[in-house]
């Protein structure tokens, strides 16, 4: 005899993970992927490469900074980070993060050091009252030291690439989350919400090159066709993979309006931005940089507050709205508000447009 139980009882449940987790993995995701578009033209010096990569480093040290802040904002108070320390517990990605995270800003703020130890020498020349301040930081170009750093910061990024996806993978309740694809789709969009965000940083801070706006173009064409590739993976193995947990996961989601909206505007967020840099990559950066930023950040939303939705138990979704004070909105509000503060502190020390340094084209053979 088989017996069949409906479970009415719904239990309303915070959510583990609030507005200020997203914030984290969005912006540490913008760092150390507009840190990866910065390697070329200033670690390896490649030609051509340059002009982009100062645009990227300042969106890698903008986003890099900033995101412990929203790291230590989802703990509730900065004594509990350092438990990782006191009792660490190096079986548990979240614990190895806390190793790859300070490894990663502090390769990050040294390599963006060493890189801009020539403009801050040349600006120091320009006087004004920060003059000293440029004098103490500035330097000769160490094109060797420049890449050294450049090397161990890449190790540290690919670690937190590697942790930020992992951690959430391996949270076998939710099937959203426990899929191998999952850090290669957080990295994916990473790397486009960090092209998004050179192509506004080229635009609007630096001085606008349309010979650079073409190349961000078409590595976001490139990128955007590999999101999509992913995705399509994903909703393989969900279809015709019975038993999976991307088929689990659908299944959770396949009678949902509002994912299936959430579903129609990512996809649009990902076309859209292909077609117009495919179609017209110059003049269109800040469009198609806003569109992938607004992707790489609904992608983050949707899998972390939008996957707490969804039972696990119960016999309905969970809703979580967004509140409006420090646990949401004005808490994303202050953390782009933070990012515009160090914009302006960055920008103020160096002037990053039109900077009097040496350029790889004029280096002395073998430096």
């Amino acid at each position: 005899m088989t017996t069949s139980v409906t479970e009415l009882l719904y239990v309303a449940r915070d959510p583990a993970w609030a507005p200020w987790a997203v914030q984290y993995f969005f912006l540490i995701g913008l760092s150390y992927g507009c840190f990866l578009l910065s390697v070329p033209g200033l670690a390896f010096r490649r030609e051509g490469w340059r002009d982009l990569g100062r645009a990227a480093l300042l969106g890698a040290l903008i986003c890099g900074l900033v995101a412990p802040v929203a790291l230590l904002s989802d703990l509730n108070q900065p004594g509990r980070f350092a438990n990782f320390y006191l009792r660490p517990n190096l079986g548990s990605w979240m614990a190895r993060g806390a190793f790859f995270i300070p490894a990663y800003v502090g390769g990050l703020v040294l390599y963006g050091w060493a890189a801009l130890a020539p403009d801050f020498r040349a600006a120091a020349g320009l006087g004004g009252p920060l003059a000293p301040v440029r004098r103490l930081l500035g330097g000769p170009d160490r094109p060797a030291l420049v890449r050294g750093l450049g090397l161990f910061t890449l190790a540290a990024a690919v670690a937190v690439a590697l942790y930020t996806g992992v951690e959430v993978m391996v949270v076998h309740s939710r099937p959203l989350w426990n899929t191998a694809l999952l850090p290669a789709q957080f990295a994916a969009t990473a790397l486009m919400g960090a092209l998004g965000l050179t192509l506004l940083i080229e635009r609007f801070v630096l001085a606008h090159d349309v010979l650079v706006e073409r190349r961000l173009a078409r590595l976001l064409a490139l990128v955007l066709v590999l999101v999509a590739a992913v995705g399509a993976l994903w909703f393989a193995l969900a279809l015709f993979v019975p038993g999976s947990t991307e088929a689990r996961a659908l299944a959770q989601v396949a009678g949902s309006e509002v994912w299936r909206l959430n579903a129609i505007w990512l996809a649009a967020a990902v076309a859209l931005p292909f077609v117009v840099a495919v179609v017209k990559p110059a003049g269109t950066g800040w469009l198609t940089g806003l569109l992938a930023l607004n992707a790489a950040w609904m992608f983050r939303w949707t899998v972390f507050v939008g996957g707490q939705d969804i039972p696990k138990t119960g016999a309905g979704w969970y809703v979580h709205s967004l509140a409006l004070g420090p646990e949401g909105l004005l808490g994303i509000l202050g953390t782009a508000g933070l990012c515009l503060v160090v914009l302006v502190v960055l920008t103020t020390l160096v002037p990053w447009s039109g900077s009097a340094t040496v350029r790889p084209s004029t280096l002395p053979a073998g430096a």
